[in-house]
C-alpha cells in the first residue's frame, strides 16, 4: 500500500464525517466484493465491476441514509472511483504481501530453529494460560445464558396463569381485555431480551481483552529468540490477533444474533393473542384455551432451545484461540506461510484506507 496516499479524487480533505454511515459497512460491502472478484474470472468487463460495487453500495447507502439521498448519491459517485482504484492497487499488493510475509516466516523460522525447543515451551504454556483463563469466561457466559433465560421464564410464568383466570370471564370483557393484555406480554418478551444483551455484550470486551493480553504475553517469551527478525514476528503477531478479535466480535454478533431470534420466537405468543381478540367473541374462547394451556410449554420450550444454543459458545470461542496459536506453532516450525494468511492484513488496511477516506468527504448540506 505505499505510504497510504489518498487518491487524487479527493486529496482536498473537507471536514467532517458522517456519524450515520458506519465505515465498518461500507469496508465490508468494498472487501466482500473484492474477494468475490478475486474468485471469479480475472477478465471480468471493468464496466461491471463497476455496476455491480455500484450497485452494493447503493444498497448499503439506501438502507443507511433514508432522508439524505442526494447526500447518498454523493456519496456513491465518491466511494465507485476510490473502490475501484483501491482494487487495482489491491491485486499488486495482495502479490507483493505474501510474497514479504512468506519472506519473513522463513527467515524467523531459520532464526527460531535452533531455540525449537523453547519455542514450542513458551507456545504450549501459552496455550495452556489462555484455556486456563477461558475456562471461567466460558462457565461465566454459560451461567448468564442460564440465568437470563431463567429470569425471562419466571417473568413470563404468571402470564400464562392470567390468561387461564381471563377465560372464566364473559366474552366481551375477555375480548376488551386481550390487547392490553398483548401488549403487556410483548414489553416483557422486548424487556426481557433487551436486558439479556446487556448481559452478554460486555463478555465480549472482556474476552478481546484477554485476547490482547495472551498476544503480548506470548511476544514477550518469543522476542529474545527472534532478534534481528522482530519485524517478521510482530506481523505473525499482528495476523494472529486480527484473527482473535476477528473471533471476539463474532462472539459478540451471534450472542445478539441468538438473542434476537429468541424476541422473533416469542413474539408471535403475543400476535397470536392480537388475532384472537380481533375476532367473534363466539370463537374466542376456542381459540385461547389451548393458547392458555400452551403458553408455558411453548415458553419453557423456546427458552431451553436458546439455552442449548447459546451456553456453549465460550467454549467454542475457546477452542477457537487455541486452534489460532496451534497454527502459528506450526507455521514457525514449517516457515510455510498458509494462503489466506496476508488476507487479515489486507483486509485491515481496506478498512483503514475506507475510514480515512470517508472522513474526508463532507457532511450533507441541510
Amino acid at each position: 500500500w505505499g505510504n497510504g496516499i489518498v487518491p487524487a479524487l479527493i486529496a482536498a480533505p473537507l471536514a467532517g464525517s458522517r456519524a450515520d454511515v458506519n465505515p465498518d459497512e461500507v469496508a465490508t460491502v468494498i472487501w466482500k466484493y473484492f474477494t468475490e472478484l478475486g474468485s471469479n474470472a480475472k477478465d471480468t468487463v471493468d464496466q461491471l465491476q463497476q455496476t455491480d460495487i455500484s450497485k452494493q453500495l447503493n444498497t448499503l447507502l439506501k438502507s443507511n441514509l433514508q432522508t439524505v439521498s442526494a447526500y447518498a448519491e454523493d456519496l456513491q459517485e465518491r466511494l465507485v472511483p476510490f473502490a475501484t482504484e483501491l482494487q487495482a492497487r489491491l491485486a499488486q499488493d495482495s502479490q507483493r504481501l505474501k510474497e514479504q510475509i512468506q519472506r519473513e516466516l522463513q527467515e524467523l523460522q531459520a532464526k527460531l530453529a535452533p531455540y525449537a525447543d523453547e519455542v514450542h515451551q513458551q507456545i504450549g504454556t501459552n496455550i495452556r494460560q489462555l484455556q486456563a483463563k477461558m475456562s471461567p469466561y466460558a462457565e461465566e457466559l454459560r451461567s448468564q445464558v442460564d440465568r437470563s433465560a431463567g429470569e425471562l421464564q419466571r417473568a413470563l410464568e404468571p402470564y400464562a396463569a392470567e390468561l387461564r383466570e381471563r377465560l372464566q370471564d364473559n366474552a366481551q370483557s375477555i375480548q376488551a381485555s386481550l390487547s392490553p393484555y398483548a401488549d403487556r406480554l410483548q414489553q416483557q418478551i422486548d424487556g426481557g431480551v433487551e436486558s439479556l444483551k446487556e448481559r452478554l455484550s460486555p463478555m465480549a470486551d472482556e474476552l478481546k481483552a484477554q485476547v490482547e493480553q495472551s498476544v503480548a504475553e506470548l511476544r514477550r517469551g518469543l522476542s529474545p529468540y527472534a532478534q534481528e527478525v522482530q519485524d517478521g514476528l510482530n506481523r505473525q503477531l499482528e495476523s494472529l490477533t486480527i484473527q482473535m478479535e476477528k473471533a471476539a466480535e463474532e462472539l459478540r454478533t451471534r450472542l445478539a444474533t441468538s438473542s434476537e431470534e429468541l424476541r422473533a420466537q416469542l413474539s408471535p405468543l403475543a400476535q397470536e393473542l392480537r388475532e384472537a381478540a380481533s375476532g367473534d367473541a363466539e370463537s374466542l374462547r376456542k381459540r385461547l384455551a389451548p393458547l392458555a394451556q400452551q403458553l408455558d410449554q411453548r415458553v419453557g420450550q423456546t427458552l431451553e432451545a436458546f439455552r442449548q444454543q447459546a451456553a456453549p459458545f465460550g467454549e467454542a470461542f475457546g477452542k477457537q484461540l487455541v486452534q489460532r496459536l496451534e497454527e502459528m506453532r506450526g507455521k514457525l516450525d514449517s516457515g510455510a506461510a498458509g494462503v489466506e494468511d496476508h488476507l487479515e492484513l489486507l483486509e485491515k488496511e481496506v478498512r483503514e484506507k475506507v475510514a480515512a477516506f470517508l472522513s474526508t468527504v463532507p457532511p450533507p448540506q441541510n
